[in-house]
């Protein structure tokens, strides 16, 4: 099985911009700069492991459909293609850790900054199609995804076991993908199949993806129990004990924006009329507006939304702002959604680090 150190090379060829963090597994986020497209180029995409990339041989690749069915299958990447109708969507991704850095206190997992998300353009196949075929039985209430990457050091373990409620396994919006950005799935991105769940945390979009079972209950695969990729029902505060009956599974990524330019140690002239451009998302709940401030959150101005390509893809905000008095000058986004769901000021803390959207704050100078 491929060691980090041997996928480096590859990775920084193939991607030069990303930041590689320093663990077994191989994990790297872009620079805010990079991600200043409405499609993020798969270059600029960021990378998440919980375990070795798997050897892939793409030719003899089968996608396995078993458990709460009446029709078992096995589907070849060809096959797929040649029975169902392909479509295309256009999703954000992102890491349910995205953000977990700017957690205080610091909580465990990996110390993602703000460039654990992407959005893309994915070719597939309806999930919903495959399992219409397959007939599930009337008992089926959650899919289970299998793939054969594992563990470090744990070859027998899975590294990664997730799935969805039926609900959204048969949503018109959920994939099989195949294809990313026009292109044949990339290795690193979890070709030559892989789930996509928009609305849903990366976990959720399993990679490398092999084997489908139909369960009667929750899956309870690696990275679905205890508190991986859930959050309290209940708030809990830092060094309260534990209870896993007080999680549950993320199955909807907060509002949330981001502001690409300008970066963070800018330096404007007064009176300069600086942009401000970035994006902003949603999960199940639609994106609504987003306001920018440049006076630490004391009033805030709407700001035009360009049209994104589809319900699950992000949007596009650009505006300018004047550079006011002579020093520190922060800017800052906060999106709304259509239920009134905001970007909060400060982080809401949770033991796991997860779905942080916290308003992002891009500090620079005004100078005469």
């Amino acid at each position: 099985m491929p060691h980090r150190l041997t996928e480096l090379p590859l990775l920084r060829r193939l991607k030069p911009g990303l930041h590689v963090y320093e663990e077994e597994a191989l994990n790297a986020e872009p620079a805010l700069a990079l991600l200043g497209e409405p499609i993020t180029p798969v270059d600029a995409f960021f990378i998440r492991n919980n375990g070795h990339l798997p050897e892939i041989d793409e030719s003899g690749w089968t996608l396995t459909i078993d458990g709460e069915v009446e029709r078992p299958a096995v589907w070849t990447v060809e096959g797929l293609r040649q029975r169902f109708e392909t479509v295309t969507l256009t999703a954000v991704l992102e890491c349910a850790g995205n953000g977990r850095s700017r957690f205080s206190p610091a909580t465990d997992g990996l110390q993602w900054r703000l460039g654990a998300v992407g959005c893309a353009r994915w070719t597939g196949v309806r999930l919903a199609d495959i399992l219409e075929h397959a007939g599930p039985r009337p008992g089926a209430v959650y899919t289970a995804h299998h793939a054969p990457d594992r563990q470090i050091g744990k070859p027998e373990k899975a590294a990664l076991s997730r799935g969805l409620p039926m609900a959204k396994a048969v949503a018109p919006e959920t994939l099989i993908a195949f294809a990313m950005n026009g292109e044949p799935l990339p290795r690193l991105h979890g070709g030559p199949l892989r789930i996509v769940a928009p609305g849903y945390p990366g976990s959720a979009w399993q990679k490398w993806l092999d084997r489908i079972t139909l369960r009667d209950v929750e899956h309870d695969g690696e990275k679905m129990r205890g508190t991986d990729y859930r959050l309290p029902i209940l708030p809990v505060r830092p060094g309260e004990p534990l209870d896993p009956a007080n999680f549950a599974v993320i199955t909807d990524m907060p509002v949330k924006s981001l502001i690409t330019a300008p970066l963070d140690g800018f330096v404007a002239k007064q009176g300069e009329r600086l942009k401000v451009a970035g994006f902003a998302w949603s999960g199940a709940v639609p994106l609504e507006s987003v306001a920018i401030s440049s006076d630490g959150g004391e009033s805030w101005q709407d700001v035009a939304l360009q049209a994104g390509e589809g319900r699950f893809a992000w949007q596009r905000f650009d505006t300018e702002i004047v550079a006011g008095q002579p020093g520190s000058f922060v800017v800052m986004a906060r999106a709304r959604d259509a239920e009134g769901g905001v970007q909060p000021l400060e982080p809401v803390w949770n033991p796991r680090g997860y779905c942080n959207n916290q308003v992002q704050r891009v500090r620079g100078s005004v100078v005469v």
